[in-house]
């Protein structure tokens, strides 16, 4: 199981960016369907935190407060990929964003700690400018 995150770069204030996340390897049970994805940030000095995450279940979505209605994550499950689009960005925004993985169950329950995401791709660089 691997993640990629893509689509990172240096923007000013009010732009969008759209981030990918391209998963590759052996899921369980040959489908990512079966597997929530989730969005986090780190900014220089500062714990990694959670940013979205959406559902294998339903494809609901759930965001942090700091990023509800700016932010959209969705996945494309045919192309096994997921998506962060984020609009209107800020300077506070800034941060290395990671796209994470973790094998679901029938709960449908949002996972936001970064503890429950067995898997992990490197890392895409997001900077905005004033």
């Amino acid at each position: 199981v691997q993640l990629q995150a893509s689509g990172g770069g240096l923007v000013q204030a009010g732009d969008s960016l759209r981030l990918s996340c391209e998963t590759s390897g052996r899921p369980y049970g040959g489908t990512w369907r079966k597997y929530d994805m989730g969005w986090f940030r780190q900014a220089p000095g500062t714990e990694r935190e959670f940013v979205a995450t959406i559902t294998s279940a339903t494809d609901s979505t759930y965001y942090a407060d700091s990023v509800q209605g700016q932010f959209t994550i969705s996945r494309d499950s045919a192309r096994n990929m997921a998506y962060l689009q984020m609009n209107s960005l800020k300077p506070e925004d800034t941060a290395v964003y990671y796209c994470a993985a973790r094998l679901a169950y029938s709960d449908n329950a949002f996972y936001t700690a970064k503890t429950e995401y067995p898997y992990w791709g490197r890392g895409t660089q997001v900077t905005v400018s004033s």
